[in-house]
């Protein structure tokens, strides 16, 4: 009987993905451990390596393929002493977990081409056939059906047996009024008033009187930003604690240090930010806190996730126990993160978790801003640019290199004396940079 190879689950939270790439095709011979594919997440790109050994027989999700469903078919591998004929009737049914209901169709492209097919002269398009509440419909179908919000319980299927197909999303589609509407607009690259689908979060803007614009469709990475971000604004109590930084010494020091590092080792003053953050919570470890419904968590290590800015949105690699690592070892680790995510080369293990964010946009030129909690985490870092300001020292005015920093809190995690205190502390340490390298 031949092997399913599933779409895997390359973190918690993932759902589906996007097949990227093949890099087997039929009849290659593959063993244990061999990568044979790229799966696209809302993170990062991903290698999938082969579980068993044998021969591709057969791939069932084309390259590009979005929204392929954890635990679907995504092709049949041939065991030793199997031929081309075991395929014949071979199971492709997603695989169940506990029990639970299938968690998609594997998309046979035999079946899809007869399905998506006109119905044959005289017949009528039969209603969809649901196994108990679940609808039949092709992987096609479905993923259109997703992306344009359609029900596919009110779809009138017109394949094999009532499955819906393409062309019957595509009619429900059109046979919306926002369509009709869209009709009589002026061409251009998309009509001035698209047919609008009810988002996951229930927003559903009226577009009318908008201008000429291109559709740009959300990937992966978008969708889970704008539900973890909405989730956190409307859920979590924010709260928020500016303090102005001195950055004279730190860059006098941080000068000092680059004409003294080894070869490759370049410390940057986003580098003395995160030093400085790990030191300050080890100094106040009631402000390195995760919530649960059950307790807080008080986390023993610093992990700080640092935000990175990436093709389509970003993404948080995290430094692990940076209050135990010194400057040039967070520097290193920091440009190899960073690198690789850009590359979406990410391991999951290099982007989750994590209890203390910094997110850093001084380089973009921007004086002061307020960052949104990651949750579960209780903290997150704003870091402005550092400008030259007026500031009075000793009764006199003076020019300083000033940086403001703004902590995001988690209410429920932190209070306001305990973020109060933390900012002291982080203050203290980026004004007397010396004291970080002790």
């Amino acid at each position: 009987m031949p092997v399913k190879i599933l779409m895997p689950a390359l973190s918690p939270t993932m759902t589906e993905g996007t097949l990227a790439k093949w890099l087997v095709k039929e009849g290659d011979t593959v063993e244990s451990g061999d990568v044979i594919a790229e799966i696209e997440t809302d993170k990062a790109t991903m290698e999938v390596e082969a579980v068993d050994e044998g021969k591709i027989g057969k791939i069932l999700v084309s390259e590009g393929s979005e929204g392929v469903a954890v635990n679907e078919v995504i092709a049949l591998l041939l065991e030793e002493g199997e031929d081309a004929s075991a395929l014949d009737g071979a199971d492709t049914s997603a695989a169940s977990n506990g029990g639970a209901a299938p968690a998609a169709e594997a998309p046979k492209q035999e079946e899809d081409s007869k399905s998506d097919a006109a119905p044959a002269k005289g017949q009528a398009p039969a209603a969809p056939v649901s196994g108990g509440d679940r609808v039949k419909a092709s992987p096609l179908a479905r993923r259109i059906a997703a992306n344009e919000g359609v029900d596919l319980g009110k779809v009138e299927g017109s394949g094999p047996r009532g499955r819906v197909v393409k062309r019957d999303v595509e009619a429900a589609m059109s046979s919306k009024p926002a369509d009709k509407a869209a009709a009589s607009a002026p061409a251009a690259d998309k009509p001035a008033a698209a047919p609008q689908a009810p988002a996951a979060s229930g927003w559903n803007p009226d577009l009318t009187g908008l201008p000429e614009y291109e559709e740009i469709p959300n990937s992966s990475m978008r969708k889970v930003i704008a539900r973890r971000l909405t989730q956190s604004k409307q859920q979590v109590p924010h709260f928020y604690l500016t303090v102005d930084c001195e950055l004279d010494n730190l860059l006098a020091t941080r000068k000092q240090l680059n004409e003294k590092a080894g070869e490759g080792v370049k410390v940057s003053v986003n580098d003395f930010v995160i030093r400085a953050a790990s030191i300050a919570l080890k100094r106040v470890p009631a402000a390195n806190a995760v919530w649960t419904d059950a307790a807080i968590l008080q986390c023993k290590q610093q992990d700080i996730s640092v935000a990175v800015a990436i093709d389509g949105g970003l993404i948080t690699p995290v430094i692990r126990n940076a209050g135990g690592k010194g400057l040039a070892e967070i520097s290193t680790e920091m440009k190899a993160l960073a690198g690789k995510a850009r590359e979406g080369k990410l391991k999951p293990e290099e982007f989750q978790g994590g209890t203390f964010s910094v997110s850093n946009l001084g380089m973009f030129g921007i004086k002061e801003f307020s960052a949104i909690i990651n949750p579960p985490q209780g903290c997150i870092l704003a870091v402005g640019a550092g400008e030259q300001r007026a500031v009075v020292k000793d009764g006199a005015l003076a020019i300083a290199t000033v940086m403001s920093c703004t902590l995001s809190v988690d209410h429920r995690v932190v209070d306001g004396a305990v973020g109060a205190e933390f900012m002291a502390e982080f203050k203290k340490l980026i004004e007397d940079p010396l004291s970080m390298l002790l």
